[in-house]
Parts: structure tokens; sequence; C-alpha cells
């Protein structure tokens, strides 16, 4: 019988100026230039690598949950997600189309192993899906496979810990396992890495940290998920708490189930700054 399988993880920042930047065709001014190039391997890798289905976990900024209702863990299960429009019109990318089947097993898995997770049959996906993709894939008529939202809260406390995600996503690869699909999946982490955008310590970026986070999430996952969240938000700002949601891709691959060697580095790539953040990116092939 042939499942599905989890093939590959990719984690990037999804810095809401990048998209700008893309979308306003500024790419080539110096400022940009060294940020864009870093990406070129990557879309390179995805045609080479084009999964089956994306399964990306990004953060909502107030477009589809507002902060009268927002939920730890959603999984978006419909057939396709418009682009929203975030106050200066919908960025031009092509709309998002699900994979309610896989979306809908994949609750059902993780709902039974524990994990409660908030069902979500419309919404709009905000720069934290769209960024990633356009930075992966460039700008295509149409996005290469369907793609299944995953929103974490890491804006309205509380957020759930490094430990809680990590946990999540050893969940989500059982899940994805037992689909009776012969699936190539892959599951991104987005957000961060360090930034801060308010406060006395607005426009903090600790590129040592940041490294070191890569560094840890690629060879010492299960150590990395211990971390406290009161470290994210000390030595990588009020944002930098984002990162999170990288453990649940971290968690979901192989080596984590102790059945797999340590995964493949395929990419990585770090800069500083864009707009005010760093961006950290990393590709890991499940070996």
């Amino acid at each position: 019988m042939n499942m599905a399988r989890i093939t590959a993880s990719v984690y990037t920042s999804h810095v809401p100026a990048i998209g700008a930047a893309i979308d306003l065709g500024k790419t080539a001014e110096p400022y940009w230039v060294p940020l864009f190039k870093g990406y070129e391997p990557s879309k390179q890798w995805m045609k080479d690598n084009t999964p089956d289905v994306i399964f990306l976990v990004y953060n909502d900024h107030a477009t589809a949950f507002s902060l009268e209702m927002i939920p730890t863990f959603a999984i978006g299960t419909a057939a396709e997600f418009t682009p929203a429009d975030e106050g200066y019109g919908p960025r031009p990318v092509p709309k998002v189309i699900g994979h309610p089947e896989l979306a809908s097993h994949i609750a059902q898995s993780v709902i039974q192993d524990d994990f409660d997770l908030t069902i979500v049959n419309k919404m709009d996906v905000d720069h934290g899906l769209t960024v990633p993709l356009s930075l992966m894939c460039g700008q295509p008529q149409a996005w290469p496979c369907p793609v299944i939202p995953f929103a974490v809260n890491v804006v309205q406390y509380p957020v759930p810990s490094g430990r809680r995600c990590f946990m999540l996503g050893q969940a989500i690869r059982r899940a994805i396992e037992s689909y009776d699909a012969p699936l190539k999946v892959q599951i991104w982490g987005t957000g961060g890495m360090s930034h801060q955008l308010q406060g006395p310590r607005a426009g903090l970026i600790n590129a040592d940290w940041d490294n070191r986070f890569l560094d840890r999430l690629i060879a010492e996952p299960e150590a990395l998920s211990k971390v406290p969240h009161i470290e994210y938000v000390r030595e990588a700002g009020s944002e930098g708490i984002e990162l999170v949601m990288w453990l649940i891709a971290r968690g979901a691959m192989s080596d984590v189930a102790g059945s797999g060697k340590p995964p493949k580095v395929a990419h990585r790539f770090f800069h500083v700054p864009a707009s005010n953040t760093a961006v950290g990116h990393l590709i890991l092939e499940n070996a």
C-alpha cells in the first residue's frame, strides 16, 4: 500500500516587505538583491522537488481572525483560499488551492492523537502564507500544488510552547503517513527570525542567536524544543516567538520519529536585514 509521506521541510521568514518588493518590481534594487539571491537555489530546488501538497505553517496577522477570537492551532480545510486584503489591496498572487481530503484526514487523525485543532472551512490567507510561496515559487500563474494552511497563534498571549509545537509536528507526520494515497508532502515552517516591531527594543535583531537556532534546529531539535518562551522574547524580540512554528515542521521529520538518519541540509541562508527583520531560510530533506 502506498501511503503519503513527508519528503522535506522548508523554513523561511515571511516579512511583508518582501512581498511588496516582489509585487512592486523592486527585487533588482541594491537593498533587495542579496536577499532574493539567497532564494535562487530554493526556486530551482522547488522545481526539481515539486510536492503533491504543501502543509504550510504560518501565523495570521489579524486577517482571518481578529483579537475577538484567535484559535491556537487552526487547519484550513477549504477547497480554495483567497489572498487577503491587508489594508492596501490583496497581493497580486494566485489564489491558493487547498486539499480538503488530506486536510480533513489530518484534522481527524491529529485530534484523535490528543491535539485540539480548530477546523476552518473558509478564510482568506495573508502575507504569512503567500510570501513564503512567492519566495520559493516566484511569480507563477498558479501555485505549483495544493496548499493546506495551518495557522498558529503567536500574536495574542498566551501562545503555545516550543515543546507543544514540536510534539504537534510529530502528530502531523503520523497523520500524513496514515493517508491512503501516494502523495509527496512538504511541511513548511514560517515566520521569524529575530525582530521586534514596537516598544523600547523596536528594531532588535540578534544574528548570533538566530544562527545558533538554525544550528540546533538541524542537529538537536528535541533539546531546542525545550527552550522556554521567555528566551525567544528576550533574545529574539517580541516577534521572535514566531520561530516556534518552525518546530512544528521540524517535529514532522523522520529522524525525530527514530525512523531515519538526520535530514540532509539542501540549502541554508541568513540575511540581515529585510525591512527590520532577520531573514532565515533552511531546506531539510528526509534522508
